[in-house]
């Protein structure tokens, strides 16, 4: 499979439920190497792009690429590649949390060692702890353990800061630095302004399902025609006329 050329690519994807638009005419490319955070309020189709960048929904209409492959009829190439923290997820209460990482290295087929990957993750005292005992904030920890198996080419993170206390939301976007560093394409939503500041190389600023913004910090404030000591909730509200949590432990 060839490396060259954009991780993701979107071009006029729509998804309706309906009458209702989750996703309308989203166009977008993510390119190698780089951190790409999509910022927008609940609802605003964050969740919706990933599942249809995952093949976990099927577009309206529109195209999808991942690693320039048709992530429908490709699906086990793309995933392979692929670690995944999904906004929402399930986990096998009776397992332990080394027995839930060691179930995706083996779907992956992969030498990764659990505990080394929990100790990554801060669950380093928890490895042998059933997920069914785990506050929500674990259970994200242990839901990112599980996405960096494989050491993955795109790690998909979707709102990677929820149930997290500021340590935790710390080691996130050190985690989030580091695997960026390794070589992995990030992509990642949220709602929560401050840490998209903090992390990534380029913002989509998505609202009401449209991609009314995109770029860097900087590329974004003279969109908006602010200051240079605007903040990016400055910016989002210029762009959207509209306000998002800026907080950083919790959705």
């Amino acid at each position: 499979m060839s490396r060259a050329g954009p991780v993701i690519e979107t071009d006029g994807v729509t998804k309706r439920y309906g009458d209702v638009r989750a996703v309308d005419g989203l166009s977008l490319t993510v390119e190698r190497g780089e951190t790409y955070g999509f910022l927008g309020p609940n609802g605003a189709g964050k969740s919706t792009t990933i599942g249809l960048v995952l093949d976990y929904l099927r577009p309206t209409s529109g195209t999808v690429r991942v690693f320039g492959r048709d992530p429908q009829t490709d699906a086990v190439e793309v995933r392979d590649r692929v670690g995944v923290l999904p906004d929402r997820f399930g986990l096998y209460e009776d397992r332990s949390a080394c027995q839930h990482v060691a179930f995706v290295a083996e779907t992956k087929r992969t030498n990764d060692d659990p505990e080394t990957l929990l100790e990554r993750v801060g669950l380093g005292d928890a490895v042998d702890d059933d997920a069914g005992d785990f506050s929500s904030g674990m259970e994200q920890r242990l839901a990112l353990a599980m996405a960096l198996v494989g050491e993955p080419d795109l790690l998909v993170l979707d709102e990677p800061f929820s149930g997290l206390d500021p340590h935790g939301v710390r080691r996130v976007r050190d985690i989030v630095h580091e695997e960026n560093e390794r070589g992995a394409t990030v992509f990642f939503s949220s709602h929560v302004l401050g840490q998209v500041e903090l992390v990534c190389d380029r913002i989509g600023v998505l609202h009401e399902g449209r991609l009314v913004a995109e770029g860097t910090l900087d590329e974004l404030r003279d969109r908006a025609t602010l200051p240079d000591d605007a903040t990016i909730e400055d910016v989002f509200v210029e762009l959207t006329d509209a306000r998002i949590d800026d907080g950083g432990e919790s959705r």
